[in-house]
Protein backbone atom coordinates (compact mmCIF):
# COMPACT_ATOMS: atom_id res chain seq x y z
CA UNK A 1 0.00 0.00 0.00
CA UNK A 2 1.31 3.31 -0.89
CA UNK A 3 1.18 6.33 1.72
CA UNK A 4 0.15 9.59 1.00
CA UNK A 5 1.92 12.85 1.55
CA UNK A 6 -0.23 15.86 1.22
CA UNK A 7 1.58 20.04 0.26
CA UNK A 8 0.40 23.09 -0.73
CA UNK A 9 2.44 25.10 -3.88
CA UNK A 10 2.57 28.18 -2.52
CA UNK A 11 3.04 30.53 -5.91
CA UNK A 12 2.87 34.25 -6.13
CA UNK A 13 2.37 36.57 -9.32
CA UNK A 14 6.05 36.63 -10.10
CA UNK A 15 6.45 32.89 -11.74
CA UNK A 16 8.19 31.94 -8.49
CA UNK A 17 6.94 28.65 -5.78
CA UNK A 18 7.99 28.71 -2.66
CA UNK A 19 10.75 25.88 -1.67
CA UNK A 20 12.22 24.85 1.77
CA UNK A 21 15.84 23.14 1.84
CA UNK A 22 15.60 20.34 3.27
CA UNK A 23 18.08 19.91 6.27
CA UNK A 24 20.89 17.76 5.42
CA UNK A 25 20.64 17.50 2.02
CA UNK A 26 21.25 19.31 -1.31
CA UNK A 27 17.77 19.55 -2.52
CA UNK A 28 14.80 22.09 -1.85
CA UNK A 29 11.12 20.83 -1.71
CA UNK A 30 7.44 22.08 -1.14
CA UNK A 31 6.09 22.18 2.32
CA UNK A 32 4.50 18.60 2.80
CA UNK A 33 4.21 15.25 4.85
CA UNK A 34 2.11 12.25 6.17
CA UNK A 35 -1.46 12.86 7.41
CA UNK A 36 -1.88 12.09 10.84
CA UNK A 37 -4.79 9.40 11.98
CA UNK A 38 -7.90 10.92 10.56
CA UNK A 39 -6.86 13.87 9.51
CA UNK A 40 -8.21 14.69 6.04
CA UNK A 41 -5.41 15.68 2.83
CA UNK A 42 -6.53 19.53 3.28
CA UNK A 43 -6.16 19.73 6.87
CA UNK A 44 -2.89 17.52 6.40
CA UNK A 45 -1.68 20.12 3.70
CA UNK A 46 -2.48 23.01 5.65
CA UNK A 47 -0.89 21.65 8.93
CA UNK A 48 2.77 20.36 7.45
CA UNK A 49 2.77 24.48 5.70
CA UNK A 50 2.61 25.57 9.27
CA UNK A 51 4.51 23.05 10.72
CA UNK A 52 7.70 23.65 8.10
CA UNK A 53 7.46 26.79 6.79
CA UNK A 54 5.28 28.91 9.76
CA UNK A 55 2.72 30.24 7.53
CA UNK A 56 -1.20 29.42 8.17
CA UNK A 57 -2.94 29.36 5.33
CA UNK A 58 -6.46 28.14 6.40
CA UNK A 59 -9.20 29.83 5.13
CA UNK A 60 -7.54 30.87 2.05
CA UNK A 61 -8.45 29.68 -1.38
CA UNK A 62 -6.73 26.30 -2.21
CA UNK A 63 -6.84 25.02 -5.67
CA UNK A 64 -7.06 21.14 -5.42
CA UNK A 65 -5.09 19.34 -7.36
CA UNK A 66 -5.52 15.99 -6.24
CA UNK A 67 -3.87 12.78 -5.56
CA UNK A 68 -0.93 12.08 -8.36
CA UNK A 69 1.67 9.41 -8.30
CA UNK A 70 4.66 10.57 -6.76
CA UNK A 71 7.28 7.59 -5.91
CA UNK A 72 7.23 3.71 -5.79
CA UNK A 73 5.75 3.61 -2.54
CA UNK A 74 4.07 7.09 -1.90
CA UNK A 75 1.89 9.19 -3.42
CA UNK A 76 1.04 13.14 -3.35
CA UNK A 77 -1.95 14.87 -2.57
CA UNK A 78 -1.41 18.26 -3.84
CA UNK A 79 -2.97 21.80 -3.30
CA UNK A 80 -2.48 25.18 -4.89
CA UNK A 81 -2.47 28.68 -3.55
CA UNK A 82 -1.67 32.04 -5.12
CA UNK A 83 -0.15 34.02 -2.65
CA UNK A 84 1.66 37.75 -2.41
CA UNK A 85 5.29 37.64 -2.69
CA UNK A 86 6.19 37.75 1.04
CA UNK A 87 9.90 37.93 2.69
CA UNK A 88 10.91 34.04 3.16
CA UNK A 89 12.81 35.46 5.89
CA UNK A 90 9.55 35.22 7.59
CA UNK A 91 9.53 31.54 7.51
CA UNK A 92 10.62 29.01 10.34
CA UNK A 93 9.91 25.18 10.68
CA UNK A 94 8.48 24.08 13.79
CA UNK A 95 9.26 20.09 13.25
CA UNK A 96 12.14 18.67 14.24
CA UNK A 97 13.85 15.43 13.65
CA UNK A 98 17.39 13.97 15.53
CA UNK A 99 19.84 13.45 13.43
CA UNK A 100 22.69 10.58 13.59
CA UNK A 101 24.67 12.06 16.65
CA UNK A 102 21.74 12.92 18.68
CA UNK A 103 21.14 16.51 17.38
CA UNK A 104 17.87 18.24 17.31
CA UNK A 105 17.62 19.81 14.19
CA UNK A 106 14.56 21.20 11.97
CA UNK A 107 13.15 19.54 8.99
CA UNK A 108 13.78 23.21 6.95
CA UNK A 109 16.66 25.05 7.17
CA UNK A 110 15.98 27.55 4.39
CA UNK A 111 13.14 29.34 2.44
CA UNK A 112 13.01 30.76 -1.03
CA UNK A 113 11.18 32.18 -4.08
CA UNK A 114 12.45 30.00 -6.85
CA UNK A 115 11.66 31.19 -10.89
CA UNK A 116 9.39 28.43 -12.12
CA UNK A 117 12.85 27.96 -14.97
CA UNK A 118 14.95 27.09 -11.85
CA UNK A 119 12.69 24.40 -9.79
CA UNK A 120 14.55 21.71 -11.47
CA UNK A 121 17.72 23.00 -10.43
CA UNK A 122 16.59 23.09 -6.79
CA UNK A 123 14.40 20.06 -6.42
CA UNK A 124 15.01 15.92 -6.30
CA UNK A 125 14.30 14.28 -9.28
CA UNK A 126 10.80 12.99 -8.80
CA UNK A 127 9.46 16.27 -7.09
CA UNK A 128 10.48 17.86 -10.58
CA UNK A 129 8.60 15.39 -12.87
CA UNK A 130 5.83 16.51 -10.76
CA UNK A 131 6.21 20.22 -10.87
CA UNK A 132 7.66 19.88 -14.79
CA UNK A 133 5.96 17.77 -16.30
CA UNK A 134 2.35 15.85 -14.46
CA UNK A 135 2.10 19.67 -14.05
CA UNK A 136 2.93 23.23 -15.57
CA UNK A 137 3.22 26.02 -12.78
CA UNK A 138 2.77 28.65 -16.17
CA UNK A 139 -0.63 27.08 -16.29
CA UNK A 140 -1.35 26.58 -12.42
CA UNK A 141 -0.77 30.50 -11.76
CA UNK A 142 -2.59 31.22 -14.82
CA UNK A 143 -5.45 29.26 -12.88
CA UNK A 144 -5.36 30.62 -9.60
CA UNK A 145 -5.07 34.30 -10.91
CA UNK A 146 -8.27 33.76 -12.91
CA UNK A 147 -9.53 32.76 -9.27
CA UNK A 148 -8.13 35.22 -7.51
CA UNK A 149 -10.98 38.03 -7.80
CA UNK A 150 -13.66 35.94 -6.97
CA UNK A 151 -11.61 34.66 -4.14
CA UNK A 152 -11.11 37.75 -2.81
CA UNK A 153 -7.86 38.44 -4.45
CA UNK A 154 -3.81 37.51 -3.27
CA UNK A 155 -4.13 38.88 0.40
CA UNK A 156 -1.73 37.22 3.04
Amino acid sequence: MKTLSCGILVINPAHELLLCHVTGAWHWDIPKGGADPGETPLATALRETREECGHDFTGRPLLDLGRMAYRPRKDLHLFALLSHRFDPATCHCDSHYTDHWGGNRPEMDGFEWTPFERVHRRCARHMVEVLTQKLSLPALLVRLQAAAPAAGGTTP
